[in-house]
């Protein structure tokens, strides 16, 4: 986290993926594929990961947290992904929260 970033704007900031990308970064510690099938995690399911850790999953109306990452997630998520952390914004492109 950048030392301009509050604490606020971390817990804010995600990196999407499917399903089937979350089951290949998961290590022995972390839920596992029966614990994230039973969750209601397929290889086609939308997941969001916090910066924090928090797996959360989409529903049809809201987001559901169905576990967490430990260690040194945040490099394998970017890995994976080749994505970066993002925060959500609004239509008119402006931040959800944090001023």
């Amino acid at each position: 986290m950048a030392a301009s970033e509050s604490s606020e704007e971390a817990n804010a900031q995600f990196i999407e993926m499917l399903g089937k990308t979350l089951l290949r970064i998961l290590t022995e510690q972390e839920p596992s594929r029966d614990d994230l099938a039973e969750a209601g995690v397929g290889d086609e399911s939308i997941i969001r990961v916090n910066r924090q850790g928090d797996i959360e999953v989409r529903r049809h109306d809201r987001w559901d947290l169905i576990g967490g990452l430990l260690g040194d997630f945040e490099d394998r998520v970017r890995e994976e992904t080749g994505l970066d952390w993002a925060s959500p914004v609004l239509n008119d492109g402006g931040p959800l929260c944090c001023d």
